[in-house]
């Protein structure tokens, strides 16, 4: 008569285990507070110590550039290239690139150039301006064309070195840019025009390397030339003006 009854029971074996549960349940939550706590100063204080390791490798990083002993190297280069194709043109041009040269085979750099287009037209073209200007020879009557223009190249320089540097040896190099027709008017060809929008400019040459003194070396080199854009117009079809040329490189490098 003095044992409680089955549902009494059950009920306190339940408060019983609710109240365990709960308790758990609470000190988890302060263990999960107490590790969190624990991570973020370890996070703050690991990354307090990683900036401030940077910062004490900064000095170290730019010094070398800076008393060039990083192996710093500059080119001037002279290049004269001859079109090929219906719409064509020549250009003679002088850039220099700056960059470090990163193994004995490999040099990476940024340039700057100047180059004068010289735009190859019929002799008809100038005598018979009233032509069809659809088909036939004439300025455009909506386009200010002109034969010669001044164009300006900017590019990323790679420059691979064949053999012992020290001695005669070979050398590719890739320049990839834009370039741009300075002034107003565009470039006017046989069948089209070259305009002053941005032009994909890429130009690649390989040839001879030869050693004069310790950095210094004269670089010989065939060279091909590529200027494309979707915004060049084309008389004769829908295509957009690609102008090719191949020519030769001389560069001055130290």
């Amino acid at each position: 008569s003095h044992l409680p009854s089955a549902p009494k029971l059950l009920a306190r074996n339940l408060r019983y285990i609710s109240k365990y549960f709960s308790n758990t349940l609470t000190n988890m939550k302060r263990i999960a507070s107490l590790l969190a706590a624990i991570a973020v100063l370890i996070g703050s204080s690991s990354a307090s110590a990683q900036y401030y390791e940077i910062a004490n490798q900064l000095p170290g990083l730019l010094s070398p550039a800076l008393s060039g002993s990083f192996k710093y190297k500059g080119f001037v280069d002279i290049s004269g290239t001859a079109g090929i194709g219906d719409n064509r043109a020549n250009f003679l041009g002088v850039s220099t690139t700056q960059g470090f040269q990163y193994a004995s085979w490999f040099f990476m750099g940024v340039g700057l150039g100047v180059d004068v287009a010289m735009a190859h037209q019929p002799e008809i073209y100038a005598d018979a301006p009233s032509l069809d200007p659809d088909y036939g020879y004439g300025p455009h009557p909506y386009y200010d064309g002109k034969k010669t223009k001044a164009m300006i190249p900017v590019f990323s320089d790679f420059r691979f070195n064949i053999g012992d540097t020290s001695k005669t040896s070979f050398f590719i190099d890739l320049k990839i840019g834009a370039a741009w027709l300075i002034g107003n008017g565009d470039l006017a060809m046989e069948n089209g025009y070259l305009s002053t929008s941005t032009q994909f400019y890429l130009k690649p040459t390989a040839g001879v390397r030869i050693p004069i003194s310790g950095k210094q070396a004269v670089n010989i080199g065939v060279t091909y030339q590529l200027l494309t854009s979707n915004n060049n117009y084309c008389r004769r079809n829908d295509d957009s003006v690609t102008l090719n040329s191949l020519g030769a490189t001389i560069a001055f490098e130290w």
